[in-house]
């Protein structure tokens, strides 16, 4: 099984039987974590709200030794902030790495900065899109949205068909109208068990308005704010 704790924002803690995986921290307190696990830290980019060096100390707080913690960066954040005595991975878009767990990291390029990651391993796929969105804005030309629209499409077209057990996705408010574009079709091309909305930037009330609209996702889109050690897995891909 996989386990689920929302941090902040776009920041997850994820356990499985034989790991901890982070995503996007940017701030906020981790739970209590075995330290004689091992713990991957993920950020998708360098932009201060999905990439916090201090998480590195929170881990050391806890008990971790160094070598139980390894850290999965995005290719444009710069080796000045990397965490010291900790073994790095840089990754870049549309690449395939290992972990020493045996987990497998797939890349795809963002429409923003950096990657998004899918994660197979023992337990299950686990998909966190970063700032992988289709961002398309009212102030913006015709011209730029359906571009960005094209580019987030073709992206998650290398997946589609694909599941994932858990996925962490985009909501973001303030693209008004179209704030649900880059989930809705995510849902409509990858099999997706449990889908957990983040970025929505303290407006949590985005989430009953998706299901709302989509109720055809109701069974599978879960409250984010309610996710502390929420469990997932396999078994949540008859959902849909």
């Amino acid at each position: 099984m996989i386990q689920v704790t929302y941090i902040f924002h776009s920041g997850f803690c994820v356990e499985t039987e034989e790991s901890y995986y982070i995503f996007d921290y940017y701030r906020g307190e981790l739970p209590v974590l075995d330290t004689r696990k091992p713990v991957y830290v993920f950020a998708s980019h360098s932009h201060e709200d999905h990439y916090n060096p201090a998480v590195f100390e929170l881990l050391k707080r806890q008990g971790f030794p160094l070598e139980n913690i390894r850290a999965v960066l995005a290719s444009d954040i710069r080796k000045k902030q990397y965490p010291k005595g900790i073994e790095v991975r840089r990754v870049s878009g549309n690449k395939t790495y290992s972990l020493p767990d045996g987990t497998v990291v797939e890349t795809l390029h963002s429409t923003d900065s950096g990657v998004a990651y899918l994660l197979t391993c023992k337990d299950g796929v686990i998909y966190h899109a970063g700032d992988l969105n289709d961002w398309r804005w009212e102030e913006e030309s015709r011209e730029y949205n359906h571009n960005m629209t094209a580019r987030y499409r073709r992206e998650i077209d290398r997946i589609a068909g694909r599941k994932a057990d858990v996925a962490f996705l985009t909501l973001d408010v303030r693209q008004e109208k179209d704030y649900g574009e880059g989930m809705l079709y995510f849902l409509e091309k990858v099999r997706t068990g449990c889908a957990y909305p983040m970025h929505y930037w303290e407006h949590p009330e985005v989430i009953g308005q998706f299901v709302g609209e989509y109720p055809q996702y109701r069974g599978i889109v879960r409250d984010t704010e309610k996710a502390c050690r929420d469990f997932c897995g396999a078994g949540e891909m008859g959902r849909q």
